[in-house]
């Protein structure tokens, strides 16, 4: 039977995808769960395997494509058997190739269905799918954008009048220079939205990393003959950030709509490097996983993060990010909260520094913190009481 593959729904809310490559070529012979194509996403770009065996064929769908989700955009036939033909109504026989494991039937059925318009975070207008994705591909800024529809929605007409006018500030500042694709495009809409509508707000702490550095050495090479995996400053940091979160649940939080949400998990986000961006893969409910999972698990996301190969759900519901730039010589820095989270933490490298020890000159190993946090969701004293248990947490680490 004929194996319709379709545009997966990969995420929770995701109403279309791009194709950014055909992996295999019409009339091609595959095998069930060879790489198929190529599918950006809102967070990712993500390898699509081929759910059946056989040849593909019928391909309707380009690279470059914005289809929408549940869509056919090819078959996969067995030999002798033709592309069906598509009636208007969906098809109620034949196989469908849903995402890989990474999506369940749950995330399928609610993604599948968009609503008529959709509420931009932070209290922008509304806007339907169509002119959202328009507005995307059209360089237009909707925030600057006055929708003529019902309650002031925007329009695709709205939107392709925008883009008549004349380039946004935005998309005018990169007038002439190379266009953005992929991870890098994503990365600038999302740290702009943030920069935009979250009101930061910054704490800095310098601190003594001797406990920190003896902790390493002390249960680092337990872990590295029994797991395999080196433990690094950073696997130390997710797993002390993430059980002092427990302590302050309004850190962990997140802005949404017009509220506050307080999450029930402690999922933290490890911002990592991969080609033209940076992605958050996050390490799920860290404050009750060892410090040795903790090492493994950012051992395996960074590898897949380098190679192209992080999936969804490694970047799905994180609620606080670590981003450690301390590898690149880099002493101190303010990061952008990664929106809906409530906060993030910029560690620096740690160095020798002159400082008064016992009340006299002295050398040790030092490092900056710096906390943004989102105003909406947490004040000045809260923010400080949290990087205050922290830093205890630092100067006396228990794992």
């Amino acid at each position: 039977m004929a194996f319709s593959v379709v545009m997966p729904a990969l995420e929770m809310a995701q109403e279309t995808g791009k194709i950014i490559s055909w992996l295999k070529n019409e009339g091609e012979a595959i095998t069930k769960g060879q790489p198929l194509l190529e599918v950006e996403t809102d967070k990712a770009v993500v390898e699509i395997e081929a759910g059946a065996e056989g040849i593909l064929a019928g391909v309707k769908s380009k690279e470059g494509d914005v289809v929408q989700v549940g869509t056919t955009i090819a078959w996969i036939l067995a030999p002798g058997e033709t592309v069906p033909v598509e009636s208007a109504a969906p098809a109620k026989t034949g196989r469908t190739m849903s995402a890989p494991a990474v999506m369940e039937m749950a995330a399928s059925t609610e993604s599948s269905v968009a609503p008529t318009v959709s509420k931009a975070p932070g209290g922008t207008p509304q806007i339907s799918p169509k002119a959202r994705r328009l507005a995307k591909e059209h360089g237009v800024d909707i925030s600057r954008v006055k929708g003529t529809g019902p309650d002031g929605t925007i329009s695709s007409d709205d939107i392709m009048a925008a883009a008549a006018a004349g380039p946004s500030p935005v998309a005018g500042a990169a007038a002439g220079g190379e266009p953005l694709t992929g991870i890098a495009r994503l990365m600038a809409e999302r740290t702009t939205q943030s920069w935009q509508q979250a009101p930061h707000f910054f704490l800095v702490r310098d601190l003594d990393a001797g406990a920190l550095n003896d902790a390493r050495e002390k249960l680092g090479p337990a872990i590295e003959r029994d797991r395999g995996v080196k433990v690094t400053h950073t696997d130390l940091l997710v797993a002390l950030v993430a059980r002092t979160l427990v302590k302050h649940p309004k850190m962990n939080a997140s802005w949404v709509g017009q509220g506050i949400r307080l999450n029930p998990g402690i999922n933290i986000s490890v911002a990592m490097a991969v080609k033209d961006g940076v992605v958050g893969a996050v390490i799920p409910k860290a404050d009750s996983t060892s410090l040795a999972d903790i090492a493994v698990q950012r051992r395996d996301l960074t590898e897949r993060a380098r190679s192209g190969k992080l999936k969804p759900s490694d970047l799905a519901d994180g609620t606080f990010t670590i981003t450690n730039l301390g590898m690149y010589g880099i002493d101190a820095f303010s990061a952008i909260i990664a929106a809906p989270q409530a906060a993030i933490l910029a560690i620096g490298r740690i160095s020798d520094r002159v400082v008064p020890v016992n009340g006299q000159p002295g050398i040790r190993p030092m490092f900056t913190m710096t906390l943004s946090s989102d105003h909406r969701v947490v004040d000045g004293a809260q923010a400080a009481l949290f990087l205050k248990d922290l830093a205890d947490a630092f100067i006396n680490p228990s794992f």
